[in-house]
């Protein structure tokens, strides 16, 4: 079957995503019957082009990491709205930046795509945490399907494994860590060593941005604390809904205190049910060593999910990074396309 895709965003999971296309394109084809061609990228920084007969993917990803625009490989004068709404693209994959404050330019991408009846697949934790329940509508209402599995662990398939293998059971309670930043910053600051110093070496890692707010003040956690509010509990939760508190004010004494009685600080995303309500809070907490998420170290991510007739269940697995995020955007294209 010939997928034809257009990218929206040809950042660094952008640019992972077609690394894996390019790698897997004979495998894709014999395993799952998919014959992919890509038809337009648009990203502000690199170039907004498009080409019926099929971009270069290739050559596309190699400019862009030697830092070179993407222009010669196809017509310009698109831009992300015309790829969106008049394309030949069967799928649509956003990927620009996260935005929490009001989902854009993301979530007009999506409804713009899905309203052009094109299948979306995205990373962007934005337009899912706002507007999920919305954009599920459209997508059912123009036939087409919306995959969002890398907005929560990235490529470790928290959605799918709750949705699908645990399909059937009653979520009471998922909690964990989902971002590897903060858990990074904690786990270092048990060596005695300061918030300050350490969040300095996760920025000179990448694991930190230059603006390490998003991570650090729990808000990146929020947005997909959201989303699995949203998605596997079905509540109807808004920011406002979702108590949040960072890591900032954690000292080397509160970290050293937790040590002496045998517990670790982690900052935890987690949902629950109070009756037929539905609440979610991300805050740090202590936890035991009796407890999974008392081992997850560094920039790891993991998911405990409560349920009523199998008890616990754990995932670990990585929760960021370009090919990690990438493949996440391959298992939706297979769920969508593939025989």
């Amino acid at each position: 079957m010939e997928v034809k895709i257009g990218f929206i965003g040809f950042g660094t999971v952008g640019r992972g995503f077609a690394e894996i296309l390019v790698n897997k394109k004979e495998y894709l084809s014999e395993r799952y019957g998919i014959e992919w061609k890509v038809v337009a990228i648009a990203d502000p920084v690199w170039g907004m082009i498009h080409n019926p007969d099929g971009i270069d993917l290739k050559k596309a990803v190699e400019l862009v990491d030697s830092g070179q625009k993407i222009e010669s490989l196809g017509e310009t004068g698109w831009d992300s709205i015309k790829v969106a709404r008049e394309s030949e693209a069967d799928v649509i994959v956003e990927v620009t930046p996260t935005n929490i404050k009001n989902g854009e330019p993301g979530l007009t991408h999506i409804r713009e795509a899905l309203s052009a009846k094109k299948h979306v697949i995205t990373t962007n934790k934005g337009p899912i945490a706002l507007a999920y329940k919305e954009l599920k509508a459209l997508a059912d209402s123009n036939g087409v399907k919306l995959g969002f599995e890398g907005t929560v662990l990235a490529g470790t398939p928290a959605l799918n494994l709750a949705r699908w293998p645990l399909g059937g059971v009653y979520f009471e309670e998922v909690r964990g860590i989902v971002n590897g930043t903060t858990n990074y910053i904690l786990t270092n600051m048990e060596a005695g060593r300061s918030y300050e110093e350490v969040l300095k070496e996760a920025q000179k890692l990448g694991y930190a941005e230059a603006d390490p707010t998003a991570d650090v003040e729990g808000f990146d956690a929020m947005a997909k604390v959201l989303i699995l509010a949203n998605v596997l509990f079905d509540a109807n939760l808004k920011v406002d809904d979702v108590e949040r508190v960072g890591i900032t004010h954690l000292t080397v004494e509160d970290i050293e205190k937790a040590k002496s009685e045998g517990k670790r600080w982690k900052l935890l995303a987690k949902v629950w049910r109070e009756g037929d309500v539905v609440k979610a809070k991300v805050s740090p907490e202590m936890v035991g060593k009796n407890d999974p998420l008392f081992h997850i170290m560094g920039v790891t991510n993991a998911l405990v999910f409560k349920t009523d007739h199998l008890g616990e269940v754990t995932i670990i697995g990585p929760g960021a990074g370009r090919t990690a995020t990438g493949h996440a955007l391959l298992a939706d294209l297979i769920e969508i396309f593939g025989r």
